[in-house]
């Protein structure tokens, strides 16, 4: 998100997928890291525009305000009146309308030109409560290829929808964050624990999967390891009853000729032609017979 997007590609996009709890959290996280590197000159982007579903914009101009300057930011309302009950101006089920608006406020920041912005979507979740999946498909494809847009995340509860949109989410990605709590005890889960799963498109087309344990408390969210570490999709350490079966097994090119002459085909020539050598061995011949010649003599190099 902070490198931002290179000429002629789409912005990286990431989702932040939960589906037990914390999903705020992190995106509050990714907020505001991405809201510091701007204000610090170490983002592409030169400014930030957050579409607020989930929460007031009071809320976030609060959290933000914490040592970053809110200047750099412009919010879109779509908390207080969604439905343009009281100013019929604003419908967010009106995604073009909304599409354009943001390309204003991101303009209003930025300037015309080649400078970039970040687009920040608190929750899709509410986004997809009163339009359709194609709308707003149609509406992350648009943002990620303006050649304004510097980056774009946002935030899905997974357990709130069909499978259906959350795979269209993560295939428009080249990041997906997951959250998981499910296979941790009653108690982990009220201490506020979990791991945080991370998959990356790369530009050459492989995925790479990470992940990091996790504990958010007030002062923020604390990983166990700031370095993600790779996950490992197999078992690296055998079991006792594995190895007692490897010991076991014959291995294709094992003889077990119990006493009797084997032929052993070189596979030089075809016996077919009757050209091929056989050596005769005996499970009791210690030693190779004694030869003056090279057996590699005939060899067809």
């Amino acid at each position: 998100l902070r490198d931002g997007a290179l000429e002629g590609e789409h912005a990286p996009a990431l989702t932040i997928k939960d589906s037990v709890a914390f999903g705020c959290d992190f995106f509050n996280y990714f907020l505001s890291s991405l809201a510091s590197n701007i204000l610090a000159g170490k983002s592409q982007a030169r400014g930030l525009v957050l579409v607020a579903f989930n929460r007031s914009p009071s809320f976030y101009v609060d959290l933000l305000r914490r040592g970053i300057d809110v200047a750099s930011i412009q919010i879109i309302d779509c908390y207080t009146d969604p439905l343009g009950w009281k100013d019929r101006l604003k419908d967010v089920r009106d995604l073009d309308k909304l599409f354009l608006s943001i390309l204003e406020l991101g303009k209003g920041l930025v300037g015309q030109g080649k400078i970039r912005f970040s687009v920040a979507i608190d929750t899709v979740t509410a986004t997809l409560r009163h339009t359709s999946l194609p709308s707003v498909a149609g509406l992350i494809s648009n943002l990620r290829s303006h050649d304004q847009v510097s980056s774009i995340f946002w935030l899905i509860h997974s357990d709130l929808h069909e499978i259906k949109a959350t795979s269209v989410l993560e295939y428009m990605s080249s990041m997906v964050a997951s959250l998981e709590t499910e296979n941790l005890s009653w108690l982990e889960q009220n201490s506020r624990k979990g791991k945080f799963h991370v998959r990356f498109k790369r530009r050459n087309g492989r995925v790479k999967v990470m992940y990091e344990e996790f504990h958010v408390e007030q002062s923020g969210i604390n990983f166990t390891d700031q370095n993600l570490l790779p996950k490992v999709q197999f078992n690296l350490q055998l079991s006792e009853k594995e190895l007692v079966d490897r010991a076991k097994l014959v291995l294709p090119f094992e003889h077990q000729g119990n006493g009797k002459s084997v032929q052993i085909y070189d596979g030089r020539r075809s016996l077919i032609e009757g050209m091929g050598e056989i050596h005769y061995l005996r499970d009791s011949d210690d030693e190779r017979p004694d030869s003056d010649e090279d057996p590699d003599d005939d060899l067809d190099i």
